[in-house]
C-alpha cells in the first residue's frame, strides 16, 4: 500500500510524498477502527451491483476489501510482472497497472472489481494526506502548508477576503500548535 500511496502522491518539490506523509498510517487506523469494520453502517442483504451513481453495496467491510484487493494486486502482478509483486515493480510499471486499473482494463482475481479498488485505494490516500495529522497522516501538516491551508485556527477571519495573499501562519492541528511553534 506504501508503494500505490506513492504512485498517487509522488514526492516532489512542493510537499513530501505518500509513503512520508503517513498516509498508510492513516488507513492502518482507519481500518482497525469502525470504518473498517463497518460498525456503523447498515450491512445487511440484499447485496446487488451497485449503479454507478451509487457507492459500494456489497456486503464486505473495507478491511476485507483492502486485504482481498491488495491481495488480488499482488497476484496479478505475480502472474503478469515476472513474479514480482506491486511494490516490487518500477515507477513507471507500477503506474501503468494503477492507471489500467482505472481503466477497468485488467482482471483482478478473486473477483475484485479493478476500478472500484482503485477508487477505494485513491479515496483512502487522499484522507490520508489531506486530513488532521491527530489520525496519523499528514506528517508534519505537509499537505497543508503546500495549499496554505490554516488547519484548526480558532479564528482568521481577517485574512478571508485578502484573495491571492498567503496566510502568514503555519497551519494548526486539533491536537494544538506544532511543538516547533512552542517556546
Amino acid at each position: 500500500m506504501e508503494a500505490v500511496a506513492d504512485r498517487f502522491i509522488p514526492a516532489d518539490d512542493l510537499s513530501i510524498g505518500g509513503r512520508e506523509a503517513g498516509c498508510v498510517l492513516y488507513l492502518d487506523r482507519q481500518l482497525a477502527g469502525s470504518y473498517g469494520q463497518s460498525s456503523r453502517l447498515y450491512m445487511q442483504g440484499p447485496f446487488k451491483p451497485a449503479l454507478p451513481t451509487q457507492g459500494y453495496q456489497g456486503q464486505e467491510t473495507p478491511a476485507e476489501r483492502y486485504r482481498k484487493g491488495l491481495a488480488a494486486l499482488n497476484r496479478w502482478t505475480a502472474e503478469n510482472k515476472s513474479g514480482k509483486s506491486f511494490a516490487e515493480l518500477q515507477p513507471d510499471e507500477q503506474d501503468a497497472v494503477l492507471k489500467d486499473m482505472e481503466a477497468d482494463k485488467i482482471k483482478l482475481p478473486d473477483g475484485v472489481a479493478p476500478k472500484a479498488f482503485f477508487g477505494l485505494m485513491l479515496t483512502t490516500v487522499m484522507e490520508g494526506f489531506f486530513a488532521d495529522p491527530i489520525y496519523g497522516g499528514n506528517k508534519d501538516m505537509a499537505s497543508w502548508k503546500m495549499l496554505g491551508f490554516p488547519g484548526a485556527r480558532y479564528d482568521y477571519r481577517d485574512h478571508v477576503s485578502k484573495h491571492n495573499q498567503p496566510y502568514p501562519l503555519p497551519p494548526v492541528s486539533i491536537a494544538g500548535s506544532p511543538a516547533w511553534l512552542v517556546k
